[in-house]
């Protein structure tokens, strides 16, 4: 019987081995090209926050408008970092978790060059003034076409490998990619068809709009992290999830929830009004989906504190997954009728966005990658010390956004609301809070220069080479079920 499990688990680490190096260099390239697109649109970032509250800041420069920098920003935080990230996890999770090697890695890295080339144009174009002036779409339409055309050649093998997978349990991390992969493409090709080829009314293209941008974020970027907290929390810890029934009933939830999201961005316009009152209810209720991913994921992991505190992929996965609870709650807070009034024109949405993209999706593509990268190199990680540096002025930074944003956001409509106050108070008194963003910026730019430098340095293969997993203590690597080992996430540990 040793003997027989013995072998079971030889076979085991030589398949994902081998899945490992099949996927080894598109991987790398997504994370590695999606580091430097997020070093660039913290710069813009930055750039973009300090025009908000000092338009006089670079006048010198005529195409650094306030408001083409910041679609810029946004434009490549999402598809230059966000997109790529997310297909870096998903090649990766899909093939581990189907067990399947990737045969078509020159499709993969074509349609990635592709990508980046497109995600450049589509900058050039905002920057030059030539972008759609449609948030999350700023890009003109012919590059949406190229963009939406590398998502196939990239995802559709995720695909092939599930459905030719060894008969077996769908674990949960598969329904979240599976959901983040299809719902993907009937969000995007909706939206460019209501927005750029039917000419129909211009404030319902608007709202079309505003449902792009949220359902984006809630069906492709969130299931994709959270794919990936699902994968992690057992792998790192050695033990099955807390409940798959409630990890389900999170799926689930966050299904029939995040297609509603978006248009209550347009309460009081001159569409059917049950549309942004709809959106605003689904945005109260994802703390739902929220807490029943935070509950499983914590419970999970409760008891593995010395395991969170050494494993740097756990780290940001766990801080991840609480911040999403805190999204659900802050998304409460600003989308109830009372709130809306203060929060619809001012900066508390900004806020609301980068906790999600940033806080949420970014923190666990940052512990996917600490646990990807070094398996996929064979090396090990060679500064604890850059990793604990990108961990705390990540999250330092990014509470700093949130708390600086939302909080000006709410002053800044309680101004907007008061008809006795002069604008010019308002608008001083926000900027103050301006300042707080601007600085926040700086701090996550610093975290990514950390970030970068060390990805860049494992691509080289300059780490060490280990077979322990990555920066956890010894005693945990020996486990028997420790992270090399395949968790079942219905219940059960298997090879």
């Amino acid at each position: 019987m040793a003997e027989t499990t013995s072998t079971a688990d030889s076979n085991g680490v030589a398949l994902r081995s081998s899945i490992d190096r099949s996927l080894r260099h598109p991987v790398m390239f997504f994370f590695t090209s999606g580091a430097a697109w997020l070093a660039v649109a913290i710069v813009l970032g930055l750039v973009a926050s300090a025009k908000k509250h000092a338009p006089e800041f670079m006048n010198w420069c005529s195409w650094l408008d306030a408001g083409i920098v910041d679609a810029a920003h946004m434009s490549a935080l999402v598809y230059g970092w966000g997109a790529q990230a997310a297909f870096g996890m998903i090649i990766w999770l899909m093939a581990r978790l189907s067990r399947k090697e990737c045969t078509n890695v020159g499709t993969i890295l074509w349609a990635g060059h592709i990508w980046n080339l497109a995600v450049l144009g589509g900058l050039i174009c905002i920057m030059s003034g030539n972008g759609s002036g449609v948030p999350w779409m700023e890009f003109p339409g012919g590059i949406w076409i190229i963009l939406l055309l590398c998502y196939f050649a990239i995802t559709i093998w995720s695909l092939v490998q599930f459905q030719v997978r060894d008969a077996g349990h769908v674990y949960v991390s598969q329904w979240y990619l599976l959901g983040a992969l299809l719902w993907f493409p009937w969000v995007c090709i909706t939206a460019l068809l209501f927005v750029f080829v039917f000419d129909g009314n211009a404030v319902m293209a608007t709202g079309i709009a505003a449902w792009f941008k949220g359902t984006t974020f809630l069906l492709f970027f969130l299931p994709t992290a959270l794919a990936s907290a699902y994968y992690l929390a057992p792998k790192v810890t050695g033990r099955p999830v807390y409940s798959y029934n409630l990890a389900l009933f999170g799926f689930w939830a966050l299904a029939f929830l995040g297609p509603w999201s978006g248009m209550q961005k347009l309460v009081g316009a001159p569409i059917p009004q049950f549309l942004p009152y709809a959106g605003a209810a689904a945005m109260v209720l994802i703390l739902i989906p929220a807490m029943s991913v935070g509950v499983n994921i914590l419970k999970t992991v409760a008891g593995y504190g010395e395991v969170v505190a050494e494993s740097p992929s756990l780290r940001f996965t766990a801080s991840g997954v609480v911040l999403f609870v805190v999204y659900g709650f802050l998304s409460l807070t600003l989308h109830l009728v009372p709130s809306m009034k203060m929060t619809q024109f001012s900066y508390s949405g900004y806020g609301l966005d980068i906790l999600g993209f940033y806080g949420v999706f970014s923190l666990c593509a940052f512990g996917a990658i600490y646990f990807i990268v070094p398996r996929i190199t064979r090396r090990e990680w060679l500064s604890h010390r850059f990793i604990k540096w990108h961990f705390f002025l990540s999250l330092y930074g990014v509470a700093s956004i949130v708390i600086c944003a939302v909080i000006g956001g709410m002053t800044q409509g309680q101004g907007i609301e008061d008809i006795s106050q002069p604008f010019g108070t308002m608008a001083e008194r926000a900027s103050q809070y301006g300042w707080g963003v601007t600085l926040a910026w700086g701090f996550l730019l610093v975290a990514n220069l950390f970030f970068c430098l060390h990805l860049l340095l494992m691509w080289a293969r300059l780490g060490r080479r280990s077979s322990h997993p990555t920066l956890l203590k010894a005693h945990h690597a020996e486990s028997p079920h420790g992270p090399e080992g395949e968790v079942d996430n219905i219940g059960s540990v298997s090879a």
